[in-house]
C-alpha cells in the first residue's frame, strides 16, 4: 500500500481543512515546495496535491505553487482541484504532473473522464468525495444524490488509474478513516482505491493495509502534527506481513 503525503494548497500556502471547510484552514507552511522536498527526503514514493481554491473556482488557482513543487522533487505527484476540461488536463500533464484527479467532472461530465483516460493511459484518476455515502462536488460545497459505488462502477471499463475516495466528515478531523466504506468500495470495483480523510495514526495505516484490497492512503494533518512519522510509516508499510500478501 502506497502512502501519499498530502499538500493542500490555499492562497499559495500549504494548509489543512477541517471537514472540508475553507474557513477552517490551518496553515502549516508558506513554502509548499520545501514541504514537498521534506516529504521526498523522508522517502515517499508519491505526493498528493490539491488546489483547494481551484476546486471552488473550477480552474487552476495555485498553479505557481504546484509548478514550484514539480520543479523541486523527483517523485511523481498527482493533483486534484479545478481540473474540469481537456485543455487543463493536457496542460498539467505537459508540465510534469504524473496524474490528474478528476472529481466534479466525474459526476457532471463522465464522458470527459473516459476521453482523458483514453488519451492519457495511467495518468487519470477519479476523485470521489462523499458525505454519508453520497457524492459531493465543487469543492465539497454541493451534495448530490449519486451514491459512491454507483459512480465508481461507471468507470470500470474506462481505464482510470485509481479512485481516490474521501470521507469528508473524517477529513482533517483526526478521527480515523472510514475503513469499512473504503474497503467496501475497493471490493466493489476492480479499479485501485486510495483512501483519504481521517488517516491519523500508524494503526489507521496498518488497518487500511491489512484489508488487503486498498491500494493507497493519503495523509496530511497527521504528518504535519507529528502524529505519524513519515519515514517510520513508510518503513512499516514496506515490511508487509506475509499474511497480508495472500
Amino acid at each position: 500500500m502506497i502512502l501519499y503525503p498530502a499538500i493542500d494548497l490555499k492562497d499559495g500556502q500549504c494548509v489543512r481543512l477541517y471537514k472540508g471547510e475553507m474557513e477552517q484552514a490551518t496553515v502549516f507552511s508558506d513554502n509548499p515546495a520545501a514541504q514537498a522536498l521534506s516529504f521526498e527526503d523522508a522517502g515517499c514514493e508519491w505526493l498528493h496535491l490539491v488546489d483547494l481554491n481551484g476546486a471552488f473556482a473550477g480552474a487552476p488557482v495555485n498553479a505557481a505553487a504546484v509548478e514550484a513543487i514539480l520543479a523541486a522533487v523527483q517523485v511523481p505527484a498527482q493533483l486534484g482541484g479545478g481540473i474540469r476540461d481537456m485543455a487543463t488536463i493536457e496542460g498539467w500533464l505537459s508540465k510534469g504532473l504524473a496524474r490528474v484527479i478528476l472529481g466534479t467532472v466525474a459526476v457532471e461530465n463522465p464522458a470527459l473522464v473516459r476521453e482523458a483516460a483514453r488519451a492519457f493511459p495511467g495518468q487519470v484518476a477519479v476523485g470521489i468525495d462523499a458525505r454519508n455515502g453520497r457524492v459531493a462536488t465543487r469543492g465539497w460545497a454541493e451534495e448530490t444524490d449519486v451514491m459512491v459505488t454507483d459512480l465508481a462502477r461507471q468507470f470500470e471499463d474506462a481505464g482510470v488509474a485509481a479512485i481516490i475516495y474521501t470521507d469528508i466528515n473524517r477529513d482533517g478531523a483526526m478521527q480515523g478513516p472510514n475503513i469499512a466504506a473504503t474497503e467496501a468500495l475497493a471490493r466493489a470495483v476492480s479499479i485501485p482505491v486510495i483512501a483519504s480523510g481521517g488517516v491519523s495514526s500508524m494503526s489507521d495505516l496498518v488497518a487500511l493495509r491489512d484489508t488487503g484490497v486498498i491500494a493507497g492512503a493519503i495523509s496530511g494533518r497527521a504528518l504535519y502534527d507529528g502524529a505519524i512519522d513519515l519515514a517510520e510509516a513508510l518503513a512499516t508499510l514496506r515490511a508487509r506481513p506475509a499474511a497480508a500478501e495472500r
